[in-house]
């Protein structure tokens, strides 16, 4: 299995999706782990796993206001598709 350290600003869609749907309500502190890197500096990441994959998120602020964002999108398309499906309704009628 890959073991992938990845920034919030290198996320793919499919993996804020992942994000989003282990952590809906978001992470808090027991969720986050922290490791030193090669470096040596240290990194707090959350934990996500696919098929194949392990990735670790390095968290801050700028990782809840990504995943706030694509929630928003989504809600928004979806409230989009409502209004779209009662404008029909009301044609057929």
């Amino acid at each position: 299995m890959k073991r992938i350290i990845i920034d919030y600003k290198k996320l793919t869609k499919d993996i804020l999706k992942l994000l989003i749907e282990k952590y809906p309500d978001g992470y808090d502190n027991s969720d986050i782990i922290s490791f030193k890197n090669l470096q040596g500096e240290t990194i707090k990441a959350v934990e996500l796993r696919d098929s194949d994959t392990i990735y670790l998120v390095k968290v801050g602020s700028q990782l809840e206001k990504t995943m706030d964002n694509l929630i928003d999108e989504e809600e928004e398309i979806v409230d989009d598709e409502i209004i779209d499906d009662e404008i029909i309704d009301d044609e057929i009628e």
